[in-house]
């Protein structure tokens, strides 16, 4: 019996897209759009993603500017900076609003790492829980009487070995992050 590993594939690549959209959100010593990402203000009584907005832009290394689409809606993404706690400052001018964002102290980016760290270790738990998926579905088709026991171990070392090299990219990621974080 051939085992389709297609599912198994796109649930890890999912797992490393999910991991890569959470440490683009953990902020760096360099300021860049996608840390506003989970800023989303309230607009025309909703809440909007900020790109929806707004046009944000990177000024100089510790600097976003945004430019609101309308400019009536400046306080409220004022607002929606601010209550996100970002640890940013944020003043306003007549073209939008420009984020500043302060140097990182040492407790900071221990903090920033961790949290990179906690991240991960989910993204590690979700890939566990994709093997084990994966391994009672062989299992059961074993029980069925689908394949033999040389056939299922060959199967079970495949899936160990997507989520091996799934768990390599994950760490990869993590190690990229940190090394953003300590510059």
């Amino acid at each position: 019996m051939a085992y389709d590993f297609s599912k198994l594939k796109t649930n890890i690549m999912e797992t490393e897209e999910w991991l890569s959209r959470e440490l683009s959100g953990v902020r760096t010593g360099r300021a860049t759009p996608t840390l506003l990402d989970g800023v989303k203000p309230e607009a025309y009584g909703t809440r909007s993603p900020m790109r929806e907005l707004a046009a944000i832009s990177v000024e100089d290394a510790r600097t976003l500017r945004i430019i609101p689409w309308d400019m009536s809606l400046l306080k409220a993404i004022e607002k929606g900076v601010i209550d996100a706690n970002l640890g940013v400052g944020v003043s306003t001018d007549d073209q939008g609003l420009r984020i500043s964002f302060p140097e990182l102290t040492s407790e900071r980016r221990t903090q920033l790492s961790k949290i990179a760290k906690d991240k991960t270790e989910q993204a590690k738990v979700t890939l566990r829980s994709h093997r084990t998926d994966a391994l009672h579905t062989l299992e059961a088709a074993s029980e069925d009487g689908g394949m033999g026991k040389d056939e299922l171990q060959r199967l079970k070392t495949e899936v160990q070995k997507l989520i091996d090299t799934g768990n390599e990219a994950l760490v990869k990621a993590l190690e990229k992050k940190e090394t953003e974080i300590a510059q």
